[in-house]
């Protein structure tokens, strides 16, 4: 494991620090879902424009109902205007997020 692996780890992690995920979005796709890796971020293809905030909205949105949790478990951390984002999660681990977004 890597320093930066290390720093998603869960053991890593205090109680309550929320998990810090990298994602790669395509707006403007057919459908809304997890396609794989994209280098070292989860890609998702998103059907929302990248207009306003929409597709960013759409991102969290699609994630919370993925990982079951509530949306205001799911922040953007950083990538607003950009196709690569950081999210944070509060209330899953990095291996349950993988397994719910069909990674792992």
């Amino acid at each position: 494991m890597n320093a930066r692996e290390a720093g998603n780890h869960p053991s890593a992690r205090p109680p309550g620090r929320p998990t810090v995920l990298q994602f790669h979005v395509q707006p403007r796709a057919s459908r809304t879902e997890v396609v794989g890796w994209h280098g070292d971020a989860i890609k998702v293809r998103l059907a929302a424009p990248p207009v306003d905030g929409t597709a960013n909205a759409a991102l969290l949105t699609f994630l919370a109902d993925t990982l079951d949790v509530p949306r205001t478990s799911v922040h953007l951390v950083s990538g607003s205007t950009s196709r690569r984002k950081r999210i944070a999660i509060t209330g899953r681990s990095v291996e349950e997020a993988y397994r719910a977004l069909g990674l792992a």
